[in-house]
């Protein structure tokens, strides 16, 4: 009896040191920031947006949407869709009345939607903008489970259906052209450049006017770090926004599942035979 319990402490300590080996060293709170520093961004200040929707235009008549007719209705949120790509809704908040704030795709530094997707059609561009590559998609919609803010959409009517996104204009930015969107706001309400700078701006803003600010630039920690970055006068889930994010990007929540997929393909085996020699002698005298 000494010798299989020897034995299988034996495969139990290789497959220990297996582990150790062949799992993830780093933990959540180890993982290096990334210098996002010189990617496109966007900055949406809400206290400067009347709500007007030329945003809203701008973005239909670049992809050839129909021209959003439907005013903001107070309290009543739209969610993005497949013919539009960026809404503008109304909130009544307790100090501040109403106030609007647009919504779109956050292009997140670390996008859930691109860490789900089987075969890269969802795409993270050097430059941070988040796309999507028609050639490459297959169909599978995980993109669609994964985001946190719930904007890859589908088109379920179309023959020929494709994911929906806002891709912070890509096609005009490989022109030197800035997004649609920035470019016909009135108010300025979008400011569009390198997210460093935008970061330097909000800070400046909320410190210059630290009564008409909540201090926190929505964005520039959520989910790791977003290329959509917000200030507001009020809190933010006043206006819509998710508050349990958290600063963890998401694609770290999977990387201890994903370690453990061959880790377990590998070490079952040695412990069945650990098992089974630890059993052996018991079962011969049976």
């Amino acid at each position: 009896m000494k010798t299989t319990r020897r034995k299988f402490l034996q495969f139990a300590g290789v497959t220990a040191g297996a582990s150790l080996l062949l799992g993830p060293k780093n933990t959540f709170s180890s993982v290096p920031p990334r210098n996002t520093s010189q990617q496109y961004a966007m900055l949406n200040d809400t206290t400067r947006c009347i709500g007007c929707q030329a945003c809203e235009r701008a973005c239909a008549e670049k992809n050839c949407f129909p021209i959003p007719e439907m005013k903001p209705e107070i309290d009543t949120p739209r969610n993005t869709s497949t013919e539009a790509l960026t809404v503008v809704n109304a909130y009544s908040t307790d100090n501040k009345g109403i106030v609007f704030n647009k919504t779109q795709c956050m292009h997140c530094d670390q996008p859930a939607c691109v860490s789900a997707c089987l075969v890269n059609a969802m795409y993270k561009t050097k430059e941070g903008p988040v796309i999507w590559r028609e050639d490459k998609c297959m169909g599978c919609r995980y993109c669609m489970i994964a985001c946190p803010y719930d904007v890859p959409k589908f088109e379920y009517g179309s023959l020929n259906p494709k994911i929906k996104k806002c891709i912070m204009c890509y096609d005009r930015l490989q022109e030197s052209k800035i997004p649609a969107c920035a470019e016909a706001c009135p108010q300025e309400a979008i400011l569009f450049g390198k997210r460093g700078e935008l970061l330097d701006i909000a800070k400046k803003r909320i410190y210059d006017h630290p009564t008409k600010y909540v201090r926190h630039i929505y964005g520039e920690q959520e989910v790791g770090g977003t290329n959509m970055l917000y200030l507001a006068g009020v809190p933010f889930e006043q206006l819509g926004f998710r508050t349990d994010l958290g600063t963890i990007p998401y694609p770290e929540y999977t990387k201890t599942f994903l370690y453990s997929v061959p880790l377990a393909l590998l070490l079952a085996p040695a412990f069945m035979l650990g098992l089974r020699q630890a059993t052996k002698g018991k079962n011969d005298k049976d």
